[in-house]
């Protein structure tokens, strides 16, 4: 018998939070639900969840500390993060501390349950972790354990920057352009006509990883009206 997919839903608003339980429940969804931070960090590291849903503000901790929380201990939690705020700073910090993606409020909830359900396939999804990501003679990445070496340093990847990495990998003879990589990596299907800075925000945040100088990028670079290339090999 197939074991229902779990989410964890932490949101301080009872209608909005009550709401969404419902939603996913009717959706064949296993939901748990917290209403404040303190609670929502104990539920997320003690139960085994597929998803975890975070509003930002919220009572006792926020959603960022929860997200940081929850990557120091399990780089592979699929995150995606509510929040009222829109600004770049807010998005580039839930983004910058591993979340999969972001929902600004007010949001459809058919959008949200469809955007849920494309992070839990890409997520649920496998490229071969015994592959390894050559760039340039010094930084060698090791897919299965997620990290890469440099200068006697550990650099550690997300679940959701190896996806990129590895799709842009496979198709490094080509630059890969946003809306690409939105369907291919964040399987969102290309007529949800989504406005977001996922993957600029990914993309920045790979650049300071993998770069020796993520101002002037070497190995992921912009192609200009096309999108992203991966130089493999040099």
């Amino acid at each position: 018998m197939k074991t229902k997919t779990r989410l964890l839903i932490v949101e301080d608003e009872a209608a909005i939070r009550e709401g969404l339980i419902d939603v996913f429940v009717y959706h064949g969804y296993e939901v748990e639900a917290a209403s404040d931070g303190a609670e929502g960090l104990q539920r997320a590291l003690s139960g085994q969840f597929d998803l975890l849903l975070l509003d930002v503000m919220l009572p006792s901790m926020n959603g960022f500390e929860i997200c940081n929380r929850v990557r120091e201990q399990d780089r592979d939690q699929a995150i995606i993060m509510l929040t009222a705020k829109s600004s770049d700073e807010d998005i580039i910090e839930g983004l910058s501390l591993g979340a999969d993606d972001y929902v600004a409020k007010p949001f459809s909830v058919a959008q949200l349950v469809l955007r849920v359900q494309a992070v839990l396939r890409r997520t649920q999804d496998a490229w071969d972790q015994n592959n390894h990501i050559q760039l340039g003679t010094d930084l060698v990445i090791d897919s299965q354990n997620m990290s890469a070496q440099r200068g006697g340093e550990t650099v550690s990847f997300t679940r959701r920057e190896m996806d990129i990495l590895h799709y842009l990998h496979a198709h490094s003879e080509r630059p890969v352009s946003r809306d690409e990589l939105l369907n291919k990596v964040w399987g969102y299907a290309p007529d949800l006509q989504l406005e977001t800075r996922t993957v600029d925000i990914h993309i920045a945040k790979l650049r300071r990883k993998i770069e020796l100088d993520s101002s002037q990028p070497h190995y992921l670079i912009t192609v200009r009206g096309a999108g992203y290339r991966l130089i493999v090999g040099e």
